[in-house]
């Protein structure tokens, strides 16, 4: 809904999708978008709608035969400008919400980078230099001295583990087949004992749903489709269903379980969420299935395909036009910086301790931002019904 501005010439188009409510002479224009654009006219209005679900559209009819609370013209000014004052207000607040949920995007990001770069916690070359030097000086400060002396498992041993219980583990169909190493040329410098791996190498193997569309029951297993993982959580509330005996028709391998990580591949392409249920359910075809072995760093892994270093390797790869698609070869072979185990469990404890602030403080945003919605419904109810500001006359007339 909007006011449209006096046009040159009078002149203007607009789609069958509109209707045009040209006020008579002595009634305010704002008044009337005010008036259709709260929730009590809106709710009524649904009511009368016509047409299939997506389509659905107000009658004239019903626009022409409504009832619209009106005062005289002095009047509707006063509420106009009193909403306007009030909404003024709110819109600041509005503006300031959402300045801190961007602020807090950018903070998510900035924390993801640092993890992938060696830099939001003491690496384990760091801490073990720390020890040496601690056992030199005959000082033991704890967790530094005691790294001294002892052989730590870098980020490359930890790949051979990794790889080796790939191989050991190896389900898939054919022959075993060594996923192929990174292509570390043209790659930045990493910290000590840090090295980099392809997707491919870090989990046993990589799929996703079911290319066939599925048929769709009333009840049965859930389908997830993208928008039920947009929040980087998987929503049951709202899913389509499948049938059992579709569901146990799959290959293995495209039925999430528990410890999958799921990473969505077209559209709004690299959401990773991770599978924290037993709940039995089916995917589209646009989301990847990432399942792990033992040995695999998921919940590093979790994190590092969140950050926009993995992100924008993934922008590079995808193909399309109208909606980008990354595709499974591309994704296999996404690099990943690789630190030592004990680091990778640093960084993920770190990791989630300062988004889980930052997910209180978005929850709270959130609130604010609905209850923000909530007082602009309840300025507009009480400006129609003669409460915003003291009156004179009541006046109804059809409009």
């Amino acid at each position: 809904m909007a006011i449209v501005p006096k046009l040159k010439n009078d002149l203007g188009f607009g789609s069958t999708e509109f209707h045009v409510l040209r006020p008579r002479e002595g009634i305010d224009a704002r008044y009337i978008y005010y008036y259709v654009s709260s929730k009590n006219f809106r709710g009524e209005a649904e009511r009368y709608m016509t047409g299939a679900v997506g389509q659905r559209r107000v009658t004239t009819p019903y626009l022409k035969e409504c009832e619209i609370p009106l005062p005289p013209p002095e009047q509707q000014k006063r509420i106009v400008a009193e909403i306007e004052k009030q909404f003024s207000r709110l819109d600041e607040a509005v503006t300031n919400l959402k300045r801190v949920k961007a602020n807090l995007k950018r903070y998510k990001a900035a924390v993801l980078k640092a993890a992938v770069e060696g830099r939001l916690v003491e690496t384990e070359a760091e801490l073990a230099a720390q020890g040496r030097a601690s056992a030199a000086e005959g000082r033991t400060p704890g967790a530094a001295a005691r790294r001294q002396g002892r052989d730590l498992e870098t980020g490359e041993h930890l790949l051979q583990r990794i790889l080796e219980t790939r191989r050991s583990q190896w389900q898939g169909k054919g022959k075993y087949k060594e996923p192929a190493p990174p292509d570390t040329s043209d790659l930045p410098e990493l910290p000590e004992g840090w090295v980099w791996a392809t997707v491919e190498q870090l989990i046993a193997h990589l799929t996703d749903g079911d290319h066939q569309p599925p048929p769709q029951t009333d009840q049965g297993i859930p389908f997830i489709v993208i928008g039920n993982v947009r929040s980087g959580k998987i929503d049951f509330s709202n899913t389509r269903h499948v049938a059992e005996d579709y569901y146990q028709s799959l290959d293995p391998n495209r039925q999430p379980k528990q410890g999958d990580l799921l990473y969505t591949l077209v559209g709004s392409y690299g959401i990773p969420v991770r599978v924290t249920t037993e709940k039995r359910f089916s995917i589209q075809r646009h989301m990847a299935i990432l399942r792990p072995h033992e040995n695999s760093p998921m919940d590093y892994l979790t994190f590092a395909m969140a950050s926009n270093y993995v992100f924008r390797q993934a922008t590079a790869i995808a193909t399309g036009t109208a909606q980008k698609t990354v595709p499974l070869a591309g994704l296999r072979q996404i690099v990943i910086p690789l630190p030592p185990l004990a680091e990778q469990h640093r960084i993920v404890a770190e990791v989630d301790r300062r988004l889980s602030l930052t997910r209180e403080i978005e929850a709270q945003v959130e609130a604010n931002l609905k209850r923000a919605e909530r007082l602009r419904q309840s300025i507009l109810s009480k400006a129609f019904s003669g409460q915003l500001i003291l009156r004179n006359t009541d006046k109804k007339e059809k409009v």
